[in-house]
This record gives structure tokens, sequence and C-alpha cells, in this order.
């Protein structure tokens, strides 16, 4: 099985063989629950047989990807709202929502929690007070934004554009999913935060560090490549959703990969609405 640039797809439990826990082996299927003191032969009792738990389609995915989607646009708007009349929360929402959210994808990623529903709705829930209060600073003239609430909208149709155009990309078979493309994906990525990481450090000694986020000519090339990367992570994730299909992952597995898209959805967001007020600067 491919892995993920998302480590959160990357992660999911697996079992040796291809299959998601039990499942997408030989022994797995409704009709083989495990029972308690059961010896060979005999028949099941039907009050102490286990339920076996249902396979993950892709209505599941539709379903949890919505609700996840939908309690962080909830939350956006409350922040948003609750900023907008008292400007002195932008901060401290930005960053507790921001490392909330953060701490919460590393607990589930290396906790192997990543198909936890209470942990996906509460990332969902931190996330969207981090990107209201973010939009805001980034939008309300203020905070030296530009653009008003027209540039959300933007910003928003520019996200699901790409992400609905690159399912399509991926469901035609125009991109095919590859080791290589898989490597080359992975690395860029790792490349892109090693570069935010030495330019908010050089930020520290030098105005605008590096110039990635300064608003020129740099930065611009700087967000194109990061919305490049994001897209093409989605290839990436699409995929690795159909394998966890095919392997008969458990319903709850849904979850996770709602988690996926949804990291992908926000980083994505943010590079367009950066890279729409860079234009609205000039």
């Amino acid at each position: 099985m491919r892995t993920s640039s998302n480590p959160v797809f990357r992660n999911l439990p697996k079992q040796q063989g291809g299959g998601y826990a039990t499942f997408g082996s030989a022994t797995a299927g409704a009709s083989q629950a495990a029972t308690f003191g059961q010896h060979p032969g005999t028949q099941a009792d039907p009050y102490t047989t286990q339920p076996a738990q249902r396979a993950m389609t892709i209505d599941d995915v539709v379903t949890k990807t919505g609700i996840t989607l939908g309690v962080l646009s909830v939350t956006a708007i409350i922040s948003y709202f609750l900023v907008s009349g008292n400007p002195g929360l932008a901060i401290p929402f930005v960053i507790g929502g921001g490392l909330i959210g953060f701490g919460l994808v590393m607990f589930a990623t290396f906790g192997r929690k990543m198909d936890n529903k209470a942990i996906v709705l509460a990332y969902a829930a931190a996330e969207g007070v981090f990107l209201g209060a973010l939009s805001l600073m980034f939008t309300d003239v203020s905070f030296g934004g530009v653009g008003g609430s027209a540039l959300i909208g933007q910003a928003i149709l520019g996200t699901f554009g790409v992400f609905f155009g690159m399912l399509i990309v991926y469901k035609t078979g125009a991109i095919r999913v590859t080791p290589r493309l898989t490597r080359m994906i992975v690395g860029a990525l790792i490349g892109v935060v090693v570069l935010m990481l030495g330019n908010l450090v050089a930020s520290f000694f030098m105005d605008g560090g590096f110039g990635l986020r300064d608003g020129g000519p740099i930065a611009i090339i700087f967000s194109l490549v990061c919305i490049g990367i994001a897209a093409f992570s989605f290839l990436l994730d699409f995929d690795q959703a159909d394998q966890l299909i095919r392997a008969q992952a458990p319903e709850k597995a849904a979850w996770g990969v709602a988690l996926g898209l949804t990291i992908t959805l926000v980083w994505l967001y943010v590079e367009i609405l950066r890279l729409l007020s860079y234009f609205q600067n000039d």
C-alpha cells in the first residue's frame, strides 16, 4: 500500500497483508465474528457473539468529512464575529486554536487515534477558532488586512475548486498515483516545512526573514508552490482512502480520512487566502 504525504493517513493501523486491523484478510467478514468461550465445531451463541464491524464505504467518508467541515465552519463563523466585536481576541484565538489543533493532530497521529470521533471534531472546532480569527486579520483594515469578507469568499471558492478539480483528476486517472509521485510530493512537503521554519527563525533576527511571507515576488512564488503541493497531496489522500475502502477498513476509519482531508483543506485555504491578500496589497 502506498503511503500518503498526510501523516494521519500514513499512520492508520494496518495489518500485515494489506488489510486494516482484521479486515482485508481471509479471516475477515461479518460471518466470522469472534466469540467468547467457543470451541471449534460448536455453534455460536447469539448472546455471546460480538457484532462484526461494518466495512467503510465512500458514503461514510463523505458523511463524516461533511460533519467535520460543518463543525469547522460553524466555529469559524462564531470566531470571526467574536473577533470582529472584540479585536483583542484575535491573537489568543489564532495562537490558541492553532496550537490546540496541532496538538490534537500529533496526539491522534502518534497515539493511533485518528479514527476517534471526539478528537476529530475537537480538532475541527479548534481549527475553526483559528481560521475565523486569522481570516479577519488577513482581511480587516483594523489589522492591516485588505479585501474584507469578499476575499474570504474567494479563498473558500478557490479551496473547494482545487479540491474538486483534483478529485476529478484522480477519478479520471489523468494523473496516476505512483510510488515515484508519492516520494516527490513527500519530499516537496518536507522541503516547504523546513523553509517555513527557517523563515520563522530568520524573522526573529531580520525584518521579513527570507522574504517568504512579506508579500513580495518571492512570497507569491512560495505561496503558489505551497498551493501546488497541497493540491497534489489530495491525490495521495484520495488514493489512500480508496485503498482503505478496498481493504474493507471498519466504518469508523472514515473519521481518520475526514481528519486527513480537513488538514489539507485548512492548509490550502490559508495559502490561497494569503496569496489573494498579496494581490490586494499591490
